[in-house]
């Protein structure tokens, strides 16, 4: 045998190296709060972390210039009035979360409250509790436990959603809260222990209006958004 590393051994070393590198690249930035993982969809638009680095203030003169742009009148069209306390408001959220988006905030708010609505309709407690404050949770479980002992169950079909728009956003401390108000069209009955309708109806679509508030943490490394009340709208 030749002293030293052969041409082959050379050779392998190296796929050695860069298959370990790739390995890296995918599935090195992957942790347990990656949004493809968890079943909770209601987050926000998080900025992608392959992006290049912003060149710092004093050597970037364009993102000087941009700084110094006054804010884009149309930044909250459809979701708030120009000048109005809410759009206020939002701009004072998007100063502490830059990261935030409103649009998307209320896409996943629809699909939160359908999921909730749902879930609290079939005792599915796991869904609840991945989507709810734990005072809030602790109250549906209460009702959906009230309803178990009494043999009940509900029947719910979510027929559409007609309104979900942001009323309220408030900033307590290191919380942010956002209110929704949800206009929904379902098709609701409760059936007693015997099968016997009770209350509502199979065959008879209600409007249901609701406001909720969700918040989450500003700053926290879990970008989820939770349900922390809910009421009827008046």
């Amino acid at each position: 045998m030749q002293d030293g590393f052969d041409l082959s051994v050379i050779v392998f070393l190296v796929l050695a190296a860069f298959v370990a590198w790739r390995l890296y690249s995918v599935l090195g930035t992957r942790t347990e709060r990656d949004p493809d993982r968890t079943p909770n969809r209601f987050r926000p638009v998080m900025p992608s972390k392959s992006e290049p680095a912003a060149l710092p203030a004093e050597a970037n003169p364009i993102a000087d210039d941009a700084s110094k742009a006054e804010p884009d009148p149309a930044r909250w069209r459809g979701i708030a009035e120009a000048e109005s306390p809410l759009a206020k408001s939002l701009d004072a959220l998007l100063v502490a979360e830059p990261d935030f988006d409103a649009r998307h905030f209320v896409s996943g708010a629809r699909a939160a409250y359908e999921s909730i609505v749902l879930a609290f309709a079939a005792g599915d407690r796991p869904t609840l509790k991945d989507l709810l404050s734990r005072d809030v949770f602790e109250g549906f479980v209460t009702a959906i436990a009230d309803r178990e002992k009494k043999g009940e169950t509900v029947e719910t079909t979510f027929v559409g959603l007609d309104k979900a728009e942001i009323k309220d956003v408030q900033i307590r401390g290191k919380s942010a809260q956002i209110t929704m108000h949800f206009l929904s069209k379902l098709i609701t009955a409760t059936r007693n222990d015997k099968g016997d309708v009770i209350e509502g109806a199979t065959d008879k679509v209600v409007d249901v209006n609701d406001v909720w508030t969700f918040a989450r943490e500003i700053g926290s490394r879990d970008p989820a958004w939770k349900l922390v009340a809910t009421e009827a709208a008046q």
